[in-house]
């Protein structure tokens, strides 16, 4: 038997914690820097706000029942999508300096949703084979 019970992913609040820590040491050197020291801690420390504010507002990043999927749309926004427009859920996984990444991959055949583990608080495979289950 398959449980369909809905499942939702957010980002971890460890994940959240780190980009607040970043932007406050960005900004702390950015106010004492001069030159291009402030320019540029002052460019990260935005960036890593912006990103920080995004976790905040729209932290579950997947969301899945029996009748679809919910993704995060740009900045926060929500975007419904049925099984049945979804065509390819799937794995992938690359290694680049010593490292590896895996991303999972939504495709609906128009827009391809990507989804790290750390946009989802776990390891992408489990939530891929939870997202196959549920597909009808």
């Amino acid at each position: 038997m398959v449980d369909l019970s809905p499942r939702e992913w957010r980002v971890a609040p460890v994940i959240i914690i780190l980009k607040a820590v970043g932007t406050a040491v960005l900004l702390v050197l950015a106010l004492t820097a001069d030159g291009r020291g402030l320019f540029l801690a002052g460019v990260g420390a935005l960036a890593l706000l912006v990103l920080t504010v995004r976790d905040l507002l729209a932290r579950v990043r997947l969301a899945a029942d029996a009748d679809g999927v919910t993704v995060v749309s740009g900045f926060a926004g929500r975007l419904r999508i049925p099984w049945p427009e979804i065509e390819r859920i799937r794995v992938d996984s690359r290694a680049r300096y010593g490292a590896r990444m895996e991303l999972l991959e939504l495709d609906t055949g128009e827009n391809v949703h990507l989804f790290s583990k750390f946009d989802l608080g776990e390891p992408v495979v489990p939530v891929a084979e939870v997202l196959m289950r549920m597909r009808p």
